[in-house]
């Protein structure tokens, strides 16, 4: 049908009806509207509509469309059904494609890294890191103030020491009150604001936990004195009498017997560390229940991760029978030191492994929302018993810490040489269980700092073997711009292991943060008030100072963390030895792959060397070096048969190579988890 306007009308022209159209109801058809006689002619009619009246003709009969005879019979037709086919074929066979895919993917695809391995841990004694309101003490708001400095680091992970109430006998690891924040660092509310600016940031926040023992006011303690029938067994008990107080002849490790009479129990109690520190009785079940509630508070705050602290020592032997001594010669009353026995019977006992699986589920209830893992670490000082250590990795079957912090960097003498440090290197990455992850540290709040345990001239260098070994490093405050021990006088010794034993102090690496030339450091700008002395080279060792020098310590701590986290082979790669003698520790870094690799050669002699790789095919015959700690080699181009490094000098070198050394050298290479880069997607994938 045709429709034909003619001046505010329309004439219906010719007209061809769908044979297949029928009006069943009679509602206004073409038939009915100019009459249905049937010896009329209806393919030749003309009649005037006005416009309204065909728009709505137009709307009332729509075009029918194909009958369903019709369009059974074209859709048989092989022209249209192979084409059909076809097409649902391909869709199903990518659907499975890309399902296989993406199960390939996350089958090849080696594990990502979290947040604990792809940072630093930057550790923070709280006291001295920056006070916010003038009593000579660091608090909680003071590292908030400072939180843009982890970020100039690329640092983000912060592990902050105690901070529990406590009445400080042990500068907090004493604790009176496991969930309550010791006034002199803040509130409740300060811990809450800081741990929410750190998330803002991006910053993750450990804590020390402190299971071993509390303060000797602690309610538990003072409920146990009095035999409450619930506390009773809170602690560890046993008879003795106020004459003799020794029950054996087990010692502590602030030195002098591990035993002190209470006059209000009557009986002897126990404490590994100070006598203000009685040691719980983890054989109490309650006990243990305890300690779980108290992990359960802190992480229900938000805490992403516990530093374990001394948990060697949380179990006991429960006969309570002597412990040998080293010299079996000297007399008993003469045994006052922690070296002086062997301690058989007063660490590493049985069942503490299964306390600290027990913590680590605990943990894990709250790490499955997505980012949100809680990572556990363990402190254990066993003096190079390397079996004892590793025992506290998890298992593939049984998930314990995710690793125990590694000390043997910590003591590096100044008369340290690149065999030595190869040897301690070799003696983590050896024992490390298969699978597992290292970590180093090279300086605490226990041990002295770099500058002053190795010397000036290897701060440099030892932060860059910190920084591109494998795992994940840790940095004690200051050391990433090189401070030094203060002196401290007799009269100003804080510490308590200082004041048994001058000797001792652990107070010169816990001096105040040096932030910049103003008073006290720009620790505290408020008053003349600092709880221990500032450096007297605070005025050139800073941080304002040293970031505006491009060659400082600063400097090149935050460019060798940035280049760690930017590069694969730093963080992922196979880690190689390629040379040790008394002067260098050489070792590369190279991803399977990948043809860029790293190569670190590190002076830690008393003179300058030149080093020979020219018996190592897969190096190229020329390097250039990526980083001097000198920097007059900076971008200088090595033969390998001779690359000259200077006293306290280290030497990042970039190069390609189509060849890997590993699988050459497999006694000399240790990975984590085998990986592989593929270029022409941009992945790594298991190999």
């Amino acid at each position: 049908m045709s429709l034909k306007k003619r001046s505010g009308s329309l004439e219906l022209g010719e007209c061809t009806r769908n044979p297949g159209y029928r009006d069943v109801e009679g509602d206004g058809s073409v038939a009915e509207t100019i009459g249905d006689h049937p010896g009329e002619k209806r393919d030749s009619t003309s009649v005037e509509l006005d416009s309204d009246a065909a728009e709505e003709y137009t709307q009332l009969r729509p075009y029918a469309g194909m009958p369903k005879e019709v369009l059974l019979l074209y859709s048989s037709q092989a022209r249209y059904r192979v084409p059909r086919e076809i097409l649902f074929w391909l869709t199903v066979a990518c659907t499975l494609a890309l399902v296989a895919l993406t199960i390939a993917v996350i089958a090849l695809s080696p594990r990502c890294l979290s947040w604990w391995q792809s940072s630093p841990v930057y550790q923070i004694y709280p006291r001295s890191f920056k006070d916010s309101d003038g009593d000579g003490v660091g608090d909680l708001k003071g590292i908030q103030e400072q939180l843009d400095h982890f970020q100039y680091l690329n640092i983000k992970s912060v592990w902050i020491s105690p901070f529990y109430r406590s009445p400080m006998k042990d500068f907090g690891y004493d604790v009176e009150d496991f969930r309550a924040i010791d006034p002199l660092f803040g509130t409740m509310q300060d811990f809450e604001d800081l741990l929410a600016e750190m998330h803002n940031k991006g910053l993750k926040l450990i804590m020390d936990f402190i299971p071993n023992h509390t303060s000797d006011r602690h309610r538990w303690f003072n409920l146990s004195r009095l035999r409450d029938p619930h506390y009773e067994d809170y602690y560890v008990w046993t008879d003795c009498n106020a004459t003799a107080p020794r029950p054996n002849n087990w010692v502590s490790v602030f030195g002098n017997s591990s035993w002190t009479y209470d006059e209000v129990r009557g009986q002897c109690y126990l404490h590994q560390f100070l006598k203000e520190q009685p040691d719980l009785n983890f054989r109490n079940p309650h006990v243990r229940q305890e300690m779980i509630d108290i992990i359960h508070f802190w992480l229900g705050k938000g805490v992403d991760g516990f530093r374990m602290d001394a948990v060697k020592h949380i179990l006991e032997a429960a006969h309570l029978r002597d412990e040998p001594q080293v010299d079996p010669n000297k007399p008993p009353e003469l045994v006052t030191s922690e070296w002086d026995l062997h301690h058989d019977y007063t660490t590493s006992q049985l069942g503490l492994h299964d306390l600290l699986r027990e913590w680590r589920a605990e943990m894990d209830i709250y790490s499955r929302e997505p980012g949100r893992y809680r990572f556990m670490v363990t402190e254990s000082y066993d003096y190079h018993e390397v079996d004892k250590t590793m025992m506290y990795y998890s298992t593939p079957l049984v998930k314990e810490s995710d690793f125990p912090f590694n000390f043997y960097l910590l003591d590096l003498p100044q008369n340290t040489s690149g065999l030595w440090v190869q040897h301690l290197v070799h003696l983590w990455m050896a024992n490390m269980p298969k699978g597992q992850w290292p970590n180093w540290v090279v300086g605490n709040h226990d041990k002295p700092r770099i500058a002053s345990s190795s010397g000036h001239t290897y701060i440099r260098v030892i932060n860059m073997l910190l920084l591109t070994l494998p795992g994940t490093p840790t940095t004690y405050y200051g050391e990433e711009i090189g401070m030094e021990n203060i002196n401290v006088t007799d009269s100003q010794i804080q510490d308590p292991a200082g004041k048994y034993n001058a000797s001792a102090s652990r107070d010169p690496q816990r001096s105040p943060m040096q932030w910049s030339d103003d008073m006290n450091a720009g620790f505290n700008n408020k008053t003349n008030n600092t709880w221990l002395p500032v450096h007297p080279d605070y005025r050139t060792v800073n941080v304002e100072v040293q970031k505006k020098d491009e060659g400082s310590v600063l400097a090149q701590y935050r460019f060798l963390n940035t280049l760690r986290e930017s590069e694969l082979p730093l963080h992922r790669g196979w880690f190689c030895y390629v040379q040790a003698d008394p002067g260098v520790f050489a070792y590369l870094r190279e991803l399977d792959g990948l043809d860029r690799a790293f190569l670190m050669v590190l002076n830690f002699g008393d003179k300058s060397a030149v080093t020979d790789l020219s018996s190592i095919p897969e190096l190229p015959d020329e390097l250039k070096v990526l980083m001097s700690t000198n920097q007059v080699n900076d971008g200088k181009v090595f033969q390998k048969s001779g690359i000259l490094t200077e006293v306290g000098e280290g030497l990042v070198i970039q190069y390609s190579s189509p060849t890997r050394f590993h699988p050459s050298h497999p006694k000399k290479c240790y990975i984590s988890e085998k990986a592989c880069y593929l270029g022409a997607m941009d992945i790594l994938y298991k190999c």
